[in-house]
């Protein structure tokens, strides 16, 4: 198939002509609860999903394989070589999903694709297995274009404990360098900034979790007898979260630079009354933080809390707590150091706790953000196929989540090109009840690396 911009038309008509295989094979994957959390589901539902992934693509002619990773999951790894002296690109996506969360809040069953208003929800409908369907049928489109032959050599990767943070494939990577080998690397988990807007990932916030524990007191005493003198370590718990905000919403970590603190996002902007209905803020309740939304998602810290350790509302007791736990996660922007910057968090909770409670903080490994080039050939090249698939121009964005692959795969392939894209735009809600996709997103995206793979391969 001639890679022109002439044939877009052609690579159009193909992927069209495939969409229908592309949902039969997303409602087979959705069917599959592939979580990977054994406490939740068995780990052969995982085993399921990755034999399928390795089925699927086996059927499009490449060499495919299982591999365990060192956190027990497997990880479905390809290759085909391409013609002679042309370029290999790696095509990077993830079959385990996350949990369904409560079952009661799913308008229809979370492992049953349904179409509701246009759109395809399910679990993993969108993050990640929606991107999975969109290799196979862009790799699809190829070969009914252009025989069996691809314009490149292919590398696949599609791994099974994304969801789970465990960094499983993280780690076989690195006890396998050279086994990823690629001039071009095509990581689709992430999405368009809205629906139908062509968007490249460019940054990545890196994420440094910690629990920090208070203690004041032995044991619970008698809110009556005791309260108003006895230090209470929930309420000292809250005096110290609460000095991580100020008044506007900004993080506040002591020691953090400015320059850090105040970033500004140059890319894409994100409309803050779009940005109100994709995350469902309520009717008068305002955005926080000083700087705009794109600022504020990804070019600055912040500070969430996750978890808190503190009786329940029910069955609770007029007790005064004698302890008490939070777990916060902290998200660092490109730029910053995900270590440094955790350092700052440990020493603020320790500087800030009232009345000389006792407190301690567990750190977990800390991620470090991503910054993807934005110059060079194959960014170039992606960025004018995504423009012709959509018929919009293709802008940057950044993506408020880690993925830390993808400073392995960086750090051990230096010379390759990293790219970010993907069908999650904001109203799939990944991660929440009713997750879902919009079928043209698979399609375009997939018109988009069919002709990203071909001139990629005739240049």
């Amino acid at each position: 198939m001639s890679a022109g911009t002439g044939h877009v038309e052609e690579v159009r008509a193909a992927v069209a002509g495939l969409l229908p295989r592309a949902l039969d094979d997303l409602r087979t994957l959705v069917a599959i609860p592939s979580v990977a959390d054994e406490r939740l589901y068995p780990r052969a539902e995982c085993e399921r999903a990755a034999r399928w992934v390795a089925d699927a693509f086996a059927a499009e002619g490449i060499d495919t394989r299982l591999e365990t990773t060192p956190d027990g999951s497997q990880v479905v790894l390809g290759h085909r070589p391409g013609p002679e002296g042309s370029p290999t690109v790696l095509l990077y996506a993830h079959y385990d999903v996350q949990p369904p969360l409560d079952d009661a809040a799913w308008t229809s069953p979370p492992f049953e694709l349904t179409e509701r208003d246009g759109r395809l929800h399910g679990r993993g409908a969108a993050d990640c297995k929606g991107n999975v369907v969109t290799h196979l049928t862009a790799l699809r489109a190829l070969r009914a274009l252009g025989g069996d032959d691809y314009p490149v050599g292919v590398r696949l990767v599609v791994e099974g404990s994304e969801e789970r943070g465990t960094g499983g494939l993280d780690r076989w990577v690195e006890a396998n360098p050279g086994a990823l080998a690629a001039d071009a690397m095509l990581v689709q988990d992430t999405g368009n900034a809205e629906l139908g807007l062509p968007t490249l990932t460019v940054s990545l916030r890196g994420a440094a979790n910690v629990v920090v524990h208070v203690e004041a007191l032995g044991g619970e005493i008698h809110s009556g007898m005791f309260g108003g003198a006895a230090p209470d370590a929930l309420a000292a718990l809250v005096a110290i979260l609460a000095s991580l905000r100020d008044e506007r919403g900004d993080t506040t970590i002591d020691g953090l630079p400015d320059a850090v603190a105040r970033g500004r996002w140059p890319g894409v902007a994100y409309d803050a009354d779009q940005f109100r209905r994709d995350a469902g803020v309520l009717d008068g309740v305002s955005l926080v933080g000083s700087g705009s939304v794109a600022d504020q998602l990804w070019a600055r810290p912040v500070v969430t809390i996750l978890g808190i350790d503190a009786p329940s509302v029910v069955g609770s007791a007029a007790a005064i707590q004698p302890r008490a736990s939070a777990r916060l996660n902290l998200r660092v922007p490109p730029g910053a150091d995900a270590v440094a910057l955790q350092d700052l968090l440990v020493a603020h909770l320790e500087a800030h706790a009232p009345w000389g409670v006792r407190v301690s903080v567990e750190r977990d490994a800390a991620g470090q953000p991503f910054q993807a080039r934005t110059s060079g050939h194959v960014f170039d090249t992606l960025s004018g196929a995504l423009a012709d698939a959509y018929g919009r121009e293709t802008v940057t964005a950044g993506q408020g989540g880690s993925i830390p692959l993808c400073n392995v795969l960086a750090g051990l392939y230096p010379d390759a090109e990293i790219v970010l894209l993907g069908v999650e735009e904001p109203a799939c809600l990944i991660h929440a009840p009713n997750e879902s996709v919009a079928p043209s997103e698979i399609e375009h995206l997939a018109v988009g690396e069919a002709l990203f793979l071909a001139r990629l391969g005739a240049g």
